[in-house]
């Protein structure tokens, strides 16, 4: 049994990490700011006496005793990121020097949640670890983009002058239940508009193409990652590389939840990218990982959560957000 620091815990992808970390018997500690997470997103985990919450932001430093770090802290979506650009690159910044500093004076592996959208609008296809990516830093995609950049380069600083057991996980498109339902992410939105038979919005002509992994896919990744033998000095992809188009992905969500809306076009956003695919090689052969829910099937299990989010309430949104700050 570890006693393990989640950073980030209450949001999306933190909350079923720390299910799932509770469910191995471990304590766990979550840390968030309830910026974009919520309390609610914690009723998945079956023994409460293991899971602690503190409210805090990696903003500033954190005193705990621990023995491993997840730090998953950052806002993750294009409309919560670009709500407060200069906080979202402090939360990425200032929050991995802070994380950084706890590791190091505990000794305790750690590992950064980073993202594929450090490769920007990619010239290589599909994304491999060792491509730099090409990134517009003036964009208003920037403060996320490099933010995250940014800590990586922390990261193996501190790998390389300190010798931290660090890990590295870039995470590409991921979905699945305790998604926000106005995060502004294309599954999410595609659902709550479908649900509520409201026209879906498909941005230019819905040619671009996403890969999406199932959140326990990507949760299963993670713990392989972290627990893995030895150093390593290199980023690891976690996704999934099964490629589809945007338009083929709404037809699919109208599909399975039986909608009546029909589809609307917008312009595209600016550094939207065209393609986003991992090269998994690196996973497949460190973690003997690869993602194994089929698209269908999550979705399937996304759409019953928005389900029994809009039935449950009649402003899920604002239930959210009473639940964040109880």
């Amino acid at each position: 049994m570890k006693r393990i620091l989640v950073t980030g815990g209450a949001g999306f992808i933190g909350s079923h990490l720390c299910a799932r970390l509770v469910t191995e018997g471990h304590d766990v500690l979550c840390v968030d700011n309830y910026y974009t997470g919520s309390r609610a997103n914690l009723d998945n985990v079956t023994d409460v006496r293991r899971l602690e919450l503190m409210r805090h932001d990696v903003t500033f430093p954190l005193y705990v005793e621990v023995d491993e770090i997840y730090n998953l802290a950052c806002p993750a979506s294009p409309i919560h990121y670009q709500r407060d650009p200069v906080q979202t690159t402090k939360t990425s910044i200032l929050g991995a020097i802070n994380m950084l500093g706890l590791a190091k004076r505990l000794r305790c592996p750690i590992l950064q949640s980073s993202t594929s959208e450090v490769y920007g609008d990619p010239e290589v296809h599909p994304q491999v670890e060792e491509y730099w990516g090409r990134v517009n830093v003036v964009g208003p995609r920037a403060c996320y983009d490099e933010g995250k950049r940014c800590a990586e380069t922390l990261f193996f600083d501190y790998y390389r002058q300190h010798k931290l057991p660090i890990r590295v996980a870039r995470i590409f498109n991921t979905y699945g239940p305790n998604m926000h339902p106005e995060d502004g992410r294309v599954v999410s939105n595609f659902i709550m508009q479908a649900l509520r038979n409201e026209p879906i919005t498909i941005y230019g002509e819905g040619q671009q193409t996403r890969s999406f992994c199932y959140v326990d896919d990507l949760v299963e990744g993670l713990v392989r990652l972290m627990n893995v033998g030895g150093d390593l000095s290199t980023p690891v992809n976690l996704g999934n590389p099964a490629e589809i188009t945007i338009l083929e992905l709404a037809e699919k969500v109208i599909e399975l939840t039986g909608s009546r809306s029909e589809l609307v076009r917008r312009p595209l956003p600016v550094d939207d990218p065209r393609q986003r695919c991992p090269e998994i090689s690196k996973a497949r052969d460190l973690l003997h990982w690869a993602p194994k829910v089929p698209l269908e099937a999550g979705l399937a299990r996304t759409i019953a959560y928005f389900e029994a989010l809009l039935s449950s309430s009649k402003d899920p949104v604002a239930r959210l957000r009473t639940a964040a700050h109880a």
